[in-house]
This record gives C-alpha cells, sequence and structure tokens, in this order.
C-alpha cells in the first residue's frame, strides 16, 4: 500500500507557481529527502503536504484517503520546523508532551511517551530541563521527539539540521537515519545539502522551479540523471558541450566512441557530455589540458584542469595520485561505461 500520494499538487501565489503539477508516489516505510536549491518550492510542497498551505490544485491522499482538504491538526502528521519551535518557557518533558496535552490525552498516558522517547532519542535523564540548558544536538533531539509523541502517519521535517556545525550535522543525520529505520515511519525531508540527502534518503526527490525533476534511489539519480540539471546538482561533475553523431560523441574536437553501460538521454546533434571527477582519468591519448589547481583532501587528491578554457576536475584516491603538478599538460580519457550524454 502506497503511504503518501500526490496527484497533480500545485501551488500558485498570484502570478507565481512555486509548486507545479507534481505527481509522485512515496511507498510506507520510506526515507524521501526533497533537494533542491532555494525557491525551487521544495518547502512549500513539504508545507502542502501538511496542510499548512492550501494547493490551488491537486490530491494529497494518504493510504488511498483523500487528505487534501483535512486540517493540519487532524491529518496524524508530525513536524519539525527549521527553527525547531521548542517552548522555551517549558521543560524538556513538556515540549515533549504538548502534542499529547493537546489532544486530551491523559498525564500517566503522556508521562510514559514522554519517557519511551526520551530513551529513543538517547535524553532519557534530562526530562526536567529547560530547552536553554540544552546542546544544539540535544534540542535538535527534543524536536524530534516531539514530532513523533503522536505515533505519526507521516513525519515532515523542514532543514532539521541546518543550524548545526558540520561534525555535529553529520553524526545527527546517521542518528535520524537509524531512528526512521527502526521506527519504519515514512519521513519526508526538505534539504538543499546534497551529501545530507545521499547519506539519508531511500528515495531522492529534485526540484527546480516548482517541478519535480528527477526520482529515485540516491545512487541511480547518481549515475543515471535525466538531466544537465540534475548531474550538476547531485553531487559534483563535468558537463563538456559536443555533438553526437551514429554513436560517436565529439568533445573538443575529438571523438569519443560510446561503450556499453554508457547512458544516451537525447537525440543526434547537440549534446552534453557529464563525467564525474572521479571517472577522469589522465592518458597517453586523449583531450589536452593544463593543471591548473592541486588539491590534497585527505581521503582524495583534487586536480582542477583548464580544458580549452573549461574547467574540468579530476579525483584520485591518495595511493593513485598521477606524478603531475601545477602547469602540467595532461591527456584526459573518461571511464567508458560511466559516461552519460544529455540534451543540452
Amino acid at each position: 500500500m502506497t503511504e503518501l500520494s500526490l496527484r497533480g499538487l500545485t501551488k500558485r501565489f498570484g502570478a507565481y507557481t512555486a509548486v507545479e503539477d507534481v505527481t509522485l508516489d512515496i511507498p510506507n516505510g520510506q526515507f524521501v529527502c526533497l533537494l533542491g536549491p532555494s525557491g525551487c518550492g521544495k518547502t512549500t510542497l513539504l508545507r502542502l503536504i501538511a496542510g499548512l498551505e492550501e494547493p490551488s490544485a491537486g490530491q494529497i491522499l494518504v493510504e488511498g484517503a483523500d487528505q487534501t482538504d483535512v486540517p493540519t491538526h487532524r491529518r496524524g502528521f508530525g513536524m519539525v520546523f527549521q527553527s525547531l519551535a521548542l517552548f522555551p518557557h517549558l521543560t524538556v518533558a513538556q515540549n515533549i508532551a504538548y502534542p499529547l496535552a493537546i489532544r486530551g490525552v491523559g498525564r500517566a498516558a503522556q508521562a510514559r511517551r514522554v519517557a519511551e522517547l526520551l530513551d529513543l532519542v538517547q535524553l532519557p535523564d534530562l526530562g526536567d530541563r529547560r530547552v536553554h540548558q540544552l546542546s544544539g544536538g540535544q534540542r535538535q533531539r527534543v524536536a524530534i521527539a516531539r514530532g513523533l509523541a503522536i505515533d505519526p502517519k507521516v513525519f515532515l521535517l523542514d532543514e532539521p539540521l541546518s543550524a548545526l556545525d558540520a561534525n555535529l550535522r553529520e553524526h545527527m543525520q546517521v542518528e535520524l537515519r537509524q531512528l526512521q529505520q527502526r521506527l519504519g515511519v515514512t519521513t519526508v525531508v526538505v534539504t538543499h545539502d546534497q551529501k545530507e540527502a545521499l547519506t539519508m534518503a531511500d528515495l531522492l526527490i529534485v526540484m527546480d522551479r516548482g517541478r519535480v525533476q528527477q526520482m529515485g534511489a540516491p545512487m541511480d539519480l547518481y549515475r543515471d540523471p535525466a538531466n544537465a540539471f540534475v548531474a550538476g546538482f547531485i553531487g559534483s561533475t563535468n558537463l563538456l558541450p559536443g555533438r553526437l553523431v551514429g554513436g560517436v560523441l565529439e568533445v573538443g574536437g575529438q571523438a569519443i566512441r560510446l561503450a556499453d553501460g554508457d547512458r544516451v538521454k537525447c537525440a543526434e546533434g547537440a549534446a552534453v557530455l557529464s563525467v564525474r571527477p572521479e571517472d577522469v582519468r589522465f592518458a597517453e591519448a586523449g583531450l589536452p589540458a593544463r593543471v591548473s589547481f592541486v588539491r590534497d583532501l585527505g581521503e582524495s587528491v583534487q586536480f582542477r584542469l583548464d580544458l580549452d578554457g573549461r574547467e574540468v576536475t579530476a579525483l584520485f584516491a591518495p595511493r593513485d595520485r598521477p606524478a603531475v603538478g601545477l602547469g602540467d599538460t595532461v591527456h584526459l580519457a573518461f571511464e567508458p561505461g560511466r559516461r552519460v550524454v544529455l540534451a543540452p
């Protein structure tokens, strides 16, 4: 059974269309990331699902039941806002219990549920503390516990980790993913962080200008992007203009014969070659380029190369580092079977 379905969902603010004709199915128990640049419509889409915005057109279904006109508080969804929105005058336990209290749950049942959730988010002894006494990561856990208090059908989170520092953010990504796997709750997270989405998601939905550009498993989108926008937004890639004729791609005046595993997403004629930095190789023959920058990242070595005025990035494991330096000329080849040819 599909847990959450959207059918032609559209939201207009006057003449501006923030979300346009979004149709998708999110299976039960999936961890879904809505990913895209600022202004792409991902937060508006989340607010539509939550009932915080009224759609201009379309339907929202949960287990086949139409929820489009159901008020927010009756949808049975949990939500964590970007600001967390914790109540500073309440204790941790009171914050977590708040959704239960406003639904008329008895105090004994509230206490039992709060104790369960404090154990779940690994804060068993902090129920009596005030919000200002907590670290950033602890506040995040409290907000998550409050969102889960009603045992939601769908759990919605809007940029939940954006205020955390880099190390804590990575730690919380893993914690949130593990928590979701234990509970099996259908979860939708808005993020603009590609690494965060790739780390956590079962299903990745990439948006731009109010529309879904592609959805699927993270590595499917990474290896098989539908268009140049997705290729450039998921991780990093090199986009090189060329021309496709008879199964041969001409780039920079040289012919590249496509191999099994290479993906062609356009008709013959003008095209764009997408190749990931880890799939760029230095070879005896190929496209001539000059090394313009070298950066040792510890787990990898990054080379930036000037290919006839266009920058190309290559990544190598430290043990495979080529013996070339700044200003050297190298010849570039691209790993067969890992190349994607897209419409320009």
